[in-house]
């Protein structure tokens, strides 16, 4: 209230003061004395935001419906989204051209005053962004975007770019910020430590970020375009001097939550959420907790909070019973009849779209949206924290970037040793996540010792995902693996692979939408949606035969 009586005075103060001016020229009352202007900006004044809301923008992806999506989190409450694809067909992408946006002034003041850093840094996050809309959506608005304030028709609706072009355009940029960021620190006049949230003005652990973005895309149009993929990806692993790739934990793009309000806080905390609702309705996944508990992961704590009160059935019970004694529930056999029931001491996960009242699983004795279930595995609590400890966006990592190349040794390309890349993925998760110590038992498990197999680099890759869930999801469309079956009352029999076109830009931009539209290809799944479906395939994975 106190914000709305502050903007009323000031309209009024506005107000007043063109009546007092209105024989002035008209231009010098458009320029605002308190801000400024894009043609003149520092692009270091805008590098914080672009970083901070592109940080924020693949957690609140990754930790949240596409998490649920890849079976990492299922969720009680408000649910649908998250457990059963239910989204309506309304995705918006207007959070990431905005970014976009933001990220183009900073390039293009950057050009003019011929700031390299600056430069290789928004082509970096340039890429970073393109390539998460157009895997998301599929043709999007590449090399037309971010110039509606020129005017027109072409510039205000912009035209889509195929898949392909957008990929290559990625890839293109990508280069130039090798190069670009080549120099050593102290090569660049224009850094600014404090207001790069990654890394903290370091042109080197930048242009690492580029060179594994390269190897990301990379496998991503590796199914369609695999000589390309291959003569790329050998290219930076051949000469890794001028190709630098992001090899240890502590070189992983990350971005610590500051804490400070709740836009700057993990999305999940309850400091600023009064009800709590944000972590008490996200559960662990059967999935996730099925793969991570015979390994006994120690990944698996940080991330899980074990069962308040197990469950256990007696046969020697009494018909009847059901009582709590000493922190256990105990049950007769009559009671559970032929009601699934987990009854691992520990950890118990949600399953999968389970039903239409999720809330209910495992005999919760208080099932509805405000229900509190202490018989399955809610995150661990800190994730109720604002900041602090592990609570950071994970945008690209060193584990992935050897998975990638244990992937791409194992179908034959010189990438190194799948064995070896494949372990040192291993061991930067564990050390990323604060358990590096428990590598040499952890490694050593049947199960986790490596089988030769691309399911298990693809399954470990899952794993190692967590909160970073949008990439599970991509390498899912791209392999099939790991073998995620959708829940019973999901909205279709498949897992999801694309998001919705919104209504806005299908109806706005109808001629460039439709004929994106019109290069998608229907399933059995999508049918009822047409063309628009979050179950058609893009390019990406037409003629692929994955992942289903």
């Amino acid at each position: 209230m106190n914000l709305l009586r502050k903007k009323n005075a000031t309209f009024l103060v506005l107000l007043g003061s063109l009546f007092v001016t209105s024989c002035k020229d008209l231009t010098k009352l458009n320029e605002n004395p308190n801000g400024v202007q894009p043609d003149v900006v520092n692009p270091n004044l805008v590098m914080p935001s672009v970083l901070t809301e592109s940080a924020k923008a693949f957690v609140n992806l990754g930790f949240q419906d596409i998490a649920g999506v890849v079976q990492h989190t299922q969720k009680d409450a408000w649910f649908s989204g998250h457990n059963d694809y239910d989204w309506g067909g309304d995705q918006s992408w207007t959070t990431y051209y905005d970014i976009l946006k933001n990220n183009d002034l900073v390039y293009q003041r950057a050009v003019a005053q011929n700031m390299e850093f600056q430069q290789g840094v928004a082509l970096v996050m340039k890429s970073l962004m393109f390539g998460l809309v157009t895997d998301l959506w599929g043709d999007a608005p590449y090399t037309s975007a971010l110039k509606g304030e020129l005017g027109g028709t072409a510039n205000v609706l912009p035209k889509y770019d195929d898949q392909q072009s957008v990929y290559t355009g990625i890839l293109a940029d990508l280069e130039k910020a090798n190069t670009l960021l080549s120099k050593p620190k102290s090569a660049y006049s224009s850094i600014v430590e404090s207001v790069d949230v990654f890394y903290a003005g370091d042109p080197t652990k930048w242009r690492k970020l580029a060179n594994s973005l390269r190897l990301r895309y990379y496998m991503r149009i590796s199914s369609k375009l695999p000589d390309v993929a291959k003569a790329g990806i050998e290219k930076i692993v051949s000469d890794a001097a001028n190709n630098p790739v992001i090899s240890e934990a502590a070189d992983d793009a990350t971005m610590a939550y500051v804490g400070n309000n709740a836009g700057d806080s993990w999305p999940s905390t309850t400091v600023y959420d009064v009800s709590g609702s944000n972590y008490r309705r996200i559960k662990m996944c059967t999935t996730l907790l099925k793969a991570m508990q015979p390994t006994s992961d120690p990944r698996l704590a940080l991330w899980a909070k074990k069962v308040e009160i197990p469950l256990v059935v007696d046969a020697s019970l009494p018909a009847g019973t059901d009582k709590i004694v000493n922190g256990v529930r105990y049950f007769s056999p009559d009671k559970v009849g032929s009601t699934p029931i987990d009854t691992d001491p520990n950890y118990v996960g949600l399953p999968p779209s389970v039903s239409q009242l999720p809330s209910a699983y495992n005999f919760n004795p208080t099932p509805g949206q405000t229900s509190y279930n202490p018989h399955v595995s809610y995150i661990n609590e800190i994730y109720t924290k604002a900041s602090g400890g592990i609570l950071k966006a994970r945008m690209v990592s060193a584990a992935e970037v050897h998975f990638i190349l244990a992937e791409a040794a194992l179908k034959g390309w010189a990438a190194g040793d799948a064995k070896t890349h494949y372990e040192q993925a291993i061991k930067a998760s564990l050390t990323a996540w604060g358990v590096g110590g428990n590598y040499d038992a952890f490694i050593a498990q049947k199960g986790v010792a490596y089988d030769k197999t691309l399911e298990q680099i693809m399954t470990q890759k899952w794993i190692a995902s967590w909160t970073n869930a949008t990439e599970a999801w991509f390498d899912y469309r791209r392999t099939g693996l790991p073998a995620l079956a959708a829940g019973p009352v999901a909205k279709r029999k498949a897992l999801p692979l694309r998001f919705y076109y919104m209504r806005d830009e299908v109806n706005l931009n109808k001629t460039n939408a439709a004929a994106a539209l019109d290069k998608l290809e229907t399933t059995a799944n999508s049918q009822s949606d047409g063309k628009n479906s979050a179950w058609s395939k893009t390019w990406l994975v037409q003629g692929t035969g994955k992942p289903w």
